[in-house]
């Protein structure tokens, strides 16, 4: 469906449809997208900033071969279909030596879905924080998938990815005018890979890649866990997001 203008909104209704969209796609993912090892939890917190859904692999691994990944798609077999990618090929070897592995009492974590919210750029240490974290993330190894229905503003005047992946590679990047939504899947690597999409108000989400190790990642189901999640929204108030139901 459509994606809305969550700008015509407070704060407050989107983390309502937040909460709502969050519980849906970790349900969506338990049930049967990922493999049989890994399995997604709502709002666990970890060292870094408070993720919207883990990811995670249990600990310790089963019996299976180091190379059965469950049905992940490759992305040599099956490259996400994103309008950019951008890979950084150079591997600094002193930080690989001494990566932070990020672990939770449940199991390795292995990616995390972040859902920004106005509360992300309501201030300039507030959406630092979340920068900063972030690249921690990615850094320690653990894969990223950020969801960003707001279009950029005086904390992020390009957007959401530029900022994030400047912590990584300072390169230009313009957003299409009509399309200032982002979608960034990054898989940790090595090599760290960004692939990005850009989406506008009234687009309809395309389902994005969620990596659960370099190279393999599972389709996460943005489209049909939005739809499932408008459906339950209040009628009364779909009306201020221009009534499509």
């Amino acid at each position: 469906m459509p994606i809305h203008d969550w700008t015509r909104v407070d704060a407050g209704l989107f983390h309502h449809f937040h909460q709502g969209w969050t519980t849906t796609l970790s349900n969506a993912l338990n049930a049967g997208i990922l493999p049989r090892d890994y399995f997604a939890l709502v709002e666990q917190r970890i060292q870094g900033p408070i993720p919207d859904v883990l990811t995670l692999e249990l600990s310790p691994a089963t019996e299976e071969p180091a190379d059965d990944y469950g049905g992940a798609l490759a992305v040599v077999t099956a490259p996400p279909r994103t309008d950019l990618t951008r890979r950084i090929e150079s591997e600094i070897y002193a930080a690989r030596a001494d990566r932070i592995t990020v672990r939770h009492r449940h199991g390795n974590v292995v990616a995390v879905v972040e859902i920004v919210s106005p509360g992300n750029k309501s201030s300039r240490s507030a959406f630092r924080a979340f920068v900063e974290k972030s690249a921690d993330l990615i850094q320690q190894g653990v894969h990223l998938l950020v969801i960003d229905l707001f279009p950029p503003g005086k904390r992020d005047p390009q957007g959401v990815h530029k900022a994030l992946w400047d912590e990584f590679l300072d390169e230009d990047l313009e957003i299409p005018s009509n399309k200032p939504l982002t979608l960034a899947a990054y898989d940790a690597g090595p090599p760290q890979v960004a692939y990005v999409n850009f989406i506008g108000v009234n687009d309809p989400l395309p389902d994005m890649p969620l990596f659960l190790r370099p190279e393999f990642y599972v389709p996460a189901p943005l489209e049909s866990t939005y739809q499932a999640t408008w459906n339950l929204f209040p009628a009364a108030l779909k009306g201020l997001l221009g009534g499509r139901t």
